[in-house]
């Protein structure tokens, strides 16, 4: 890790200001030999401030700019560090960064900016994995979530739990090494006690992240209904322009259409589907098939009914096809003219056209798969690696409950697991660590 690497970081194409950024010992060195600024004394440089100067090539000629140098360990990656600030552009970009690693820099693989932050211990590994979804973040919500863990909550909570095990562990140690001593009951109901509350801490970590998938993927919400009874006018209601083409023939729709919207900081994605109806014609044929398919995918259904005509036999078909679903919500469309349909359960009245209660869908479907309102201060987890971790937590937990009985060899055993698998939300799963700390809490004077 001596090596001093180099990257562009900001994306390729035309712009204000272009960043490129290298990291290791002796970047410092390097820089004196390509950048010049009046202001510089390379003997006296004040970090995190700065320079306005030149970037000087290998063919004499000089790209004005800004460096500034960040002193380790106070530096992102806890390096030596510095960003050439330069003119937004693919060429004068890719031509700071070839001159860089013409000097004997290596051009970074992807993330080991965050990998040397992560191992010199700057950040924690769910803390780069949140700064990765913060990037990635395509909804309002997500976004939240990724900033409100990236200050290292998530971190403090499993170190925080970590420790208390580490003490349970050091209990269990103390029981082995005198033996002759009535520790073992008190020592069991004590360390059952803590395990209890652990359990109940990793429970709700999981129950708040309940919702998270929808966060992170958004709501899938299938539009499903015979031929023209309003599927396409209501997608465009819902996302709020002309998307999907409106005509009086019916199978106009031959394919899904899918389009999303963001509502209360979740996305919500609507797929428009052919009208479901018996049909020879080949390419129709295929855009039910596909109609159907999406029910499967679907989150929530969307079930569309012409509510100025009575229910027709392609509607009791798709009726029957939904019948098992528990998330179908059915809306009655065309509100405008004479209601003749009877009613129906689970429904809302609408008018696409004039664009009536559309409000009143997106907020049935929030309530329908967000039980309330998210409260993005708690810890709420998205990310999938560290929600696998945490139930696989619960399933050691649970071994250990289903026979409290067991040596206490094997429960030093499920706990170090336990350890171990929270560690690994965190990058902390070092068994000397529980060593060291056993043996300096509970020497119990040897």
């Amino acid at each position: 890790m001596n090596d001093i690497i180099c990257a562009i970081s900001t994306p390729l194409g035309k712009g204000a200001i272009s960043i490129v950024r290298m990291s290791g010992q002796g970047c410092l060195d390097i820089a004196k030999k390509l950048f010049t600024s009046k202001n510089l004394d390379y003997s006296n440089i004040i970090p995190r401030m700065l320079y306005l100067g030149y970037f000087c090539f290998d063919d004499n000629t000089k790209e004005h700019c800004m460096m500034v140098y960040f002193k380790s360990p106070k530096s992102y990656t806890g390096e030596d560090l510095i960003e050439f600030h330069v003119h937004g552009g693919t060429i004068v970009t890719q031509k700071v960064l070839n001159q860089l690693i013409s000097k004997g820099t290596t051009l970074a693989l992807p993330g080991e900016f965050s990998r040397r932050a992560f191992e010199n211990g700057k950040i924690s590994l769910d803390q780069a994995e949140n700064i990765i979804d913060e990037i990635n973040a395509e909804s309002e919500g997500e976004l939240k979530v990724s900033l409100n863990l990236s200050t290292g909550k998530l971190k403090r909570k499993i170190n925080s739990l970590q420790n208390s095990l580490t003490e349970n562990i050091a209990q269990i140690e103390a029981t082995l090494d005198y033996p002759e001593e009535d520790f073992e009951k008190s020592a069991k109901d004590s360390i059952f006690k803590n395990l209890k509350m652990i359990d109940e801490q990793i429970s709700l970590l999981i129950n708040e992240s309940k919702s998270s998938k929808y966060l992170s993927k958004g709501i899938n919400i299938a539009i499903v209904g015979s031929p023209n009874v309003g599927k396409s006018s209501l997608l465009n209601a819902l996302i709020g322009e002309e998307r999907a083409i409106v005509t009086n023939i019916e199978g106009t729709t031959r394919d899904t259409l899918n389009e999303t919207i963001s509502y209360k900081g979740i996305n919500l994605n609507f797929i428009d589907t052919a009208g479901i109806r018996d049909s020879e014609d080949i390419v129709e044929k295929i855009g039910i098939e596909k109609s159907k398919k999406s029910l499967t995918n679907a989150d929530v259904i969307l079930f569309v009914l012409d509510g100025s005509k009575k229910m027709s036999e392609e509607d009791k078909s798709i009726q029957k096809l939904l019948i098992d679903n528990n998330n179908v919500l059915t809306v009655i469309n065309k509100t405008d003219k004479k209601r003749i349909l009877e009613k129906q359960k689970n429904e809302i009245e609408v008018s696409a056209l004039k664009e009536t209660n559309i409000n009143v869908i997106k907020e049935k479907i929030y309530k329908m798969l967000i039980n309330e309102q998210i409260d993005y201060n708690k810890m709420i987890i998205i990310n999938e690696r560290q929600l696998n971790i945490l139930e696989n937590c619960k399933k050691i937990l649970t071994k250990l409950f289903d026979d409290k009985q067991q040596s206490m060899d094997i429960i030093a055993m499920l706990i170090k697991n336990l350890w171990n698998e929270l560690g690994k939300i965190t990058g902390q799963s070092e068994n000397e660590q529980i060593i060291d700390l056993i043996f300096s809490k509970f020497c119990l004077g040897k």
